[in-house]
């Protein structure tokens, strides 16, 4: 059994066999990608403008009333000013996981997964990520290059792990409780940052897509700008708690839900030799971050590997797609039930690094995560 069990196995037997963390194939599939998409229903490929506003209503519709219930009553709360301070950390994680599902849709949009319109879905795309602080088309030329070399060790572009000679002697200092803490928590609050501006500075464009990303700072400085004016009309302690805060914790989804589907004991990365697409899209894993946040967060927790293969695929129709395709994919598809906390706490340690196998045979050009360390597990 591989780390999510059989496909053809029901969602309970794939949290029964959630823990499993045998390796996943790296051989050449059995099928093609269009073998995968005739087992999908048609309408699943279908991009519906409706449907998809829908849920950019109902998210700010969500947002509306949790900012609304936050700015009128936190502040009447009786006792200490540290009841106030807990309320509005509530607040910032409630808001921040609504905020997550709207960034979902809005990724959607540099996937042209949001209608037949690349107008309307850049156009909806650049609206939500300005006002995320997130250069819309910066990320999504970058974004398309994560998609177009997923787990090639050279050419990937988001968690690509370390060879074992790249670790670094600071790695000593992780293999402990104290310190894999504090490299989690570093990942988790600085990773989105990070990420943009390495992808800012590192990434090379096309001709055609400067003015694009002129236009992506532009909305990015115009938000900001207006947040200054926040700031100077309402206070920077209203604009910490209502805006940076849900955003801080916005950008540790982010961070968290992409980390963990492209990080697994199980999965291989490839060297040039071997990589293909196929193969190097089907290395990724699909979560269950629970019934209510697979919800909220527009079920791109559970339903990523399907996403990878058909990223124009609206998440409305991804469910469904995930579960047609699983009879196909067999071993090839990776689902993990276990829980956030314990993932997090087990990918930390387990996945330090990448390297091929020392067994005389072995395939060389496929590597995958150990965790032995200056001679230590």
């Amino acid at each position: 059994m591989g780390a999510g069990g059989r496909m053809s196995d029901p969602p309970s037997n794939q949290k029964a066999q959630a823990n499993g963390l045998d390796r996943a194939p790296s051989s050449k599939p059995p099928f093609t990608l269009a073998e995968i998409k005739k087992s999908i229903p048609p309408h699943c490929f279908q991009r519906s403008v409706i449907t998809s506003f829908s849920y950019v209503v109902y998210d700010l519709l969500i947002v509306s009333f949790i900012y609304y219930a936050a700015t009128s009553y936190i502040h009447l709360l009786p006792g200490p000013p540290a009841l106030s301070g807990f309320a509005w950390l509530i607040y910032s994680y409630v808001q921040g996981t609504v905020l997550g599902g709207l960034w979902v849709i809005a990724h959607e949009c540099g996937h042209h997964a949001f209608s037949d319109y690349q107008w309307l879905d850049d156009t909806v795309g650049f609206i939500i990520h300005s006002a995320f602080l997130v250069p819309f088309f910066t990320w999504k030329h970058n974004h398309r290059k994560h998609h177009a070399n997923t787990s090639s060790i050279e050419r990937d572009e988001v968690f690509v792990p370390k060879r074992k000679e790249t670790v670094g002697h600071l790695a000593k200092y992780t293999e402990n409780p104290i310190g894999r803490t504090i490299k989690i928590t570093i990942l988790l609050t600085m990773g989105w940052p990070l990420h943009l501006i390495r992808s800012f500075y590192s990434s090379i464009y096309l001709k055609q897509e400067r003015f694009q990303i002129l236009v992506s700072n532009m909305g990015v400085l115009s938000v900001g700008f207006l947040i200054y004016r926040l700031a100077l009309a309402r206070g920077i302690g209203w604009v910490m708690c209502v805006y940076v805060g849900p955003l801080l914790v916005m950008n540790v989804y982010l961070v968290l839900i992409t980390w963990l589907q492209h990080t697994h004991p199980s999965l291989p990365h490839y060297e040039s030799e071997e990589w293909d697409w196929l193969r190097g899209a089907l290395s990724t894993v699909d979560r269950d971050f629970g019934n209510i946040l697979n919800k909220v967060l527009h079920n791109i927790t559970d339903t990523h590997v399907v996403h990878h293969l058909f990223s124009t695929m609206p998440h409305y129709h991804a469910k469904e797609a995930t579960k047609a395709i699983k009879p196909m994919l067999g071993e090839y598809y990776r689902f993990d039930g276990t829980s956030v906390i314990s993932s997090i706490w087990r990918e930390a340690k387990e996945c330090l690094y990448v390297e091929a196998d020392e067994d005389e045979g072995a395939n060389k050009g496929v590597l995958w995560y150990k965790n032995k360390i200056y001679g230590q597990e």
